[in-house]
């Protein structure tokens, strides 16, 4: 039976033509290469620029704090559609409540960062 899975890796990737497609190469933790398209490649990851020099636990702070900025933007976003209007309000209620808690998260690993 199958199920939905999702998973979290840091990669090291870099632009790629292959058969004239925009894409990248992606290269795990393990030295195992591929090549993803551009645009399967954009849903599955966020860049978090040249990180390789940094501490791991630095590493993973900015990882953490890209998903959650990324996650922030988007649902800010969707805060501001006729979607959101049409939900109850203790939902609107909710998910302001929730960008507001993300906010802050985000500012706490900033600091974290700053450090």
């Amino acid at each position: 039976m199958s199920q939905e899975y999702i998973g979290t890796k840091q990669i090291t990737a870099w632009p790629e033509l292959k058969e004239g497609l925009p894409g990248f190469a992606v290269q795990y933790s393990d030295g195992y290469t591929s090549w993803s398209p551009k645009d399967v490649f954009e849903k599955a990851y966020i860049g978090i620029g040249q990180v390789k020099e940094l501490p791991a636990h630095v590493q993973r702070i900015i990882g953490e704090k890209a998903q959650l900025d990324d996650r922030l933007t988007k649902l800010s976003a969707f805060i501001k559609t006729p979607s959101f209007k049409a939900l109850s309000a203790k939902s609107q209620e909710l998910l302001t409540a929730q960008a507001g808690a993300m906010g802050e998260y985000s500012e706490l690993l900033g600091e974290r960062l700053a450090l």
